[in-house]
Formats: structure tokens, C-alpha cells, sequence
């Protein structure tokens, strides 16, 4: 999920209207050069559920799925290859203990350990806001949401109570349990927020909730109290790599979390932070009159930096930057590419366009008689007319210009059939090969033309932006 459209919409280029902060649409483009829009990230809750696990992050995660960019190459921003190297036990700190080194703690101790983040969506020519938590200020360690820094080719954290303000690079994140791990480049001056124990939080106790609220770049305190604990909820992103997905063990609280409120802290009366802000809506449950909000609870979220900071993998936590090949591809559970093609059509209402919802966005793109080699922006990407003459394979809709594709000479209208000899069908099976390996590694990756020539080229992959 993302703070692309970020969890919950970003407000396009102007305020976010009232009400709906989680599903905000983006204001159609201003005249030409248009400004990147903004996005204020905050998932939308849907229902309360007892449901399967979150939906996994589409067909086209590994291999970008992106939308408008005026830069003819990959950005600057780009992450490097290296994975980040393996934390001490002790960088992320034990529930109960608070910044400083001591247990109690105020609103304004809080706040000097909060961060604004604000992300550069390099491929889709989007920004995106939200907000974070220092939990270990010599090391720069910085708990979020995983969909405030979702799809990002930039992070930047300003230190709120200072304006400080610092590069950071992703550690790792758990994209189905939406919790992330920043660091914060050449940190310094920066505090700690005070930490509770989750496990005591009761319905009723007094809570604040502080963050980034519509990405005003000030944090705003929103006071309320506990409505439910160990919630189990559905949410909803209409930009985000994972359109929906299942939360567990969430506090419920009726504090007016808003959009840019995601990876604030959720306070409790003692000045101390119990949750990370991660969702809210004016859904109402059956056995409640308030909208709700919704954080992640601080034991949880600690447990899984903690994770991330030893550098351990596992089916839900990456570790550091995701492989990156560079094309676009649809959303077909198909293997036959002509099909893939027909699928993405009727996706897009007839038009082109790049389809899934894997990067965010969909391209409104045209007939498919674009001649373009290579695309910085997937505005006007179309459904290739010329396929190559395969019965299987992943179907190749446009290549990122200065990707290891497009290097490698793969166009759009080209047909991948296979990854280091393992052969590729829909899609989602050419992301299950990519992922398997690492940035820096070089695999082998044989297509075939739109004319029918066979190919087969090494390629290296690169960093791609946190999924």
C-alpha cells in the first residue's frame, strides 16, 4: 500500500475536501507544466470483518507500475543496491521503555521524537505525506507506516519541534502488517519518543492522537479516548500497490485521525505512545455512534522493527530497496498475451493505459499506435497493437526509460517468456521470478519481439522504490 494515493488519498492540488479524507480524489491538472500532486496518506476502513489476510500487492509490484513523470531516466533519488546492513538487538527499544531513558512522558516530549515525512513518487509524478516516530535517535531509526513510503524514489523527515530536517532510506518494511522502518542520514539533536506498554491500553482510557494532519506540515493533537481494542479490520486504498487488506489487533479510537495522520503517535494520558496512527473513516461499526480511527498497537509495530532492524526476511518483512526490472505489465491472471491485452482493453473502459492497481494509478492512454521505445510516464501508455506471435508469456505494455529493460532492448508489444530458464506465463508469475532475487544481482531474461525474434540478454537489476 502507498502513500500514493496513499493510504487514503492525497487531496490532488489543493485542500482535501471535508468528510471522505480516506478516498480523496486528486483535482484535475492544473495547465501545463502541471505541479506534482500531493497526496496525505491514511488507509480507509471499509468494515469490521473477520476475513482472510491482506490481499498480496498485485501482478506487477516487482516490476513498477507507474504513472506521469516529465524525466527521461531513472531518478536521482534511485536507492542504492547495497541491502542495509544488520542492526544491534538494542536499536529498536523494548514497549515501556520511554525516550531518554525514562518511562513517563508529556505531549511535548512526544512531539520532539515526531517526524514529517514527506516522499517524491518519481514515476508517477505524485508527492506524498505523512508522519513518523523516532525510536532510536542515534541510530536515526524512524517507525511508519509502510504506506506513507510506499512507491517513494525520495524520503525526506523533518524533525517537527525543530525543523530539522534529513534524508532517510528504507530499512525494511512488512507491507501486509503496513509497518516500516526508516533511517534517518547523519542524524542528530533528535529525541526519542516515550513508549508504553500496548498490552495494558483499556476501552475508555484518554488518548491523544498527534500527526501530519492534511499534510499541513504541522503536527495537530486530536484528543479522544479507546473505543475497542484488538480490532480486526479491512481497509481500503484506492492508489496503493495493495488495494485492500486485513489488520489485526488494532486499537479503535474515536480521536479524530485524519489523512496525514498515518505513522503519527497515539498518545495515552501519561504522555506516552501506545499505537501508530494508521487508519480512519467516518464508517461506523454496529456497536459504536462515532467514526473511528484506528492504530497499529506500539508492541506490534516495535516487535516488527525490531525484525527489520536485524535484517531478518521473511514472507511478510522485506528487507532494504526490491529488485527492479522496469516495465509495465497488466493485471491479467492470463498467459496468453493476446489475452492480457484484451483484459487490459476492457479494464480501461476501451482505452489504453497501463492496467492493475500494482504501483497506483491507471493510465487513460490512447489506441495503441504509440511508436515510443522506452515511457517516463504511464499517462498515456497503450495497450500495445503489434504482440509478439507467443502463446505465453508477460506481456510487455512499455518499458521505463534507463531501466534494466529498456537497456536490455525490450519494448512494449514484447512478450517475456522466461527468467534465468524458468518459464513466465500471467504476469504474477514473472513478479514471483524477479523477487526471488536481490538488486545487483544479474539474471537472464529471454523475450520475444513484436516481429517474432527470439532474445535472450543478461540484466542487472536495480533498486525499486519500497512496495
Amino acid at each position: 500500500m502507498q502513500d500514493y494515493s496513499g493510504y487514503g488519498g492525497y487531496g490532488g492540488y489543493g485542500q482535501p475536501p471535508s468528510g471522505d479524507y480516506g478516498h480523496t480524489a486528486p483535482l484535475p491538472p492544473m495547465p501545463p507544466p502541471p505541479p506534482p500532486r500531493r497526496r496525505v496518506g491514511l488507509l480507509s476502513y471499509l468494515a469490521v470483518a473477520l476475513v482472510a489476510g491482506a490481499l498480496g500487492a498485485g501482478s506487477v509490484v516487482a516490476l513498477y507500475h507507474p504513472a506521469a513523470n516529465t524525466s527521461s531516466s531513472l531518478p536521482s533519488a534511485q536507492p542504492s543496491n547495497g541491502a542495509p546492513v544488520p542492526l544491534p538487538s538494542s536499536a529498536v527499544p523494548i514497549p515501556g521503555n520511554g525516550g531518554t531513558g525514562t518511562s513517563g512522558g508529556s505531549l511535548s516530549k512526544v512531539g520532539q521524537g515526531v517526524v514529517i515525512i514527506n516522499t517524491t513518487l518519481q514515476y508517477r509524478s505524485e508527492r506524498a505525506a505523512g508522519t513518523g516516530m523516532v525510536i532510536n535517535a542515534g541510530s536515526g531509526l524512524v517507525l511508519t507506516n509502510n504506506h506513507v513510503i510506499e512507491n517513494s524514489t525520495k524520503i525526506t523527515a523533518t524533525v517537527a519541534a525543530t525543523g530539522q530536517k534529513f534524508q532517510a532510506k528504507v530499512v525494511g518494511y512488512d507491507a501486509s502488517g503496513d509497518i516500516a522502518l526508516i533511517q534517518l542520514q547523519h542524524p542528530s539533536g533528535l529525541h526519542q519518543v516515550p513508549l508504553a506498554d500496548s498490552g495494558k491500553v483499556k476501552v475508555g482510557d484518554v488518548v491523544t492522537a498527534l500527526g501530519n494532519a492534511d499534510g499541513q506540515n504541522e503536527i495537530v493533537p486530536a484528543p479522544g479516548h479507546i473505543t475497542g481494542v484488538n480490532r480486526t479490520i479491512t481497509a481500503s486504498d484506492q492508489g496503493g500497490s495493495v488495494q485492500s487488506e486485513t489488520l489485526h489487533g488494532m486499537l479503535q479510537t474515536d480521536a479524530g485521525i485524519v489523512s496525514g495522520d498515518s505513522g503519527g503517535p497515539l498518545v495515552n494520558a501519561a504522555g506516552q505512545v501506545i499505537g501508530m496512527d494508521t487508519a480512519g473513516n467516518d464508517v461506523r461499526f454496529p456497536d459504536q455512534q462515532a467514526a473511528a480511527g484506528f492504530a497499529i498497537p506500539i508492541n506490534t509495530a516495535l516487535s516488527v522493527a525490531t525484525q527489520i532492524a536485524a535484517g531478518h526476511a521473511s514472507s511478510t518483512i522485506s528487507i532494504g530497496y526490491p529488485p527492479f526490472i522496469g516495465i509495465y505489465v497488466g493485471q491479467s491472471t492470463s498467459s496468453d498475451p493476446q489475452q492480457q491485452a484484451a483484459d487490459e482493453r476492457q479494464q480501461n473502459n476501451g482505452f489504453g493505459g497501463f492496467g492493475g492497481s500494482g504501483f497506483g494509478g491507471s493510465g487513460s492512454g490512447g489506441n495503441g499506435s504509440s511508436s515510443q521505445s522506452c515511457y517516463s510516464n504511464g499517462t498515456s501508455l497503450p495497450v500495445p497493437s503489434t504482440i509478439a506471435p507467443v502463446s505465453s508469456g508477460t506481456l510487455v505494455e512499455g518499458t521505463i526509460c534507463g531501466s534494466p529493460a529498456a537497456v536490455a532492448g525490450v519494448t512494449a508489444g514484447s512478450v517475456i517468456t522466461s527468467v534465468n530458464g524458468q518459464a513466465v506465463g500471467a504476469p504474477d508469475s514473472l513478479h514471483t521470478q524477479i523477487a526471488k532475487y536481490r538488486p545487483g544481482d544479474t539474471v537472464s531474461v529471454t523475450w520475444v519481439t513484436p516481429s517474432g525474434q527470439r532474445k535472450t540478454a543478461s540484466v542487472t537489476l536495480t533498486a525499486g522504490p519500497p512496495l
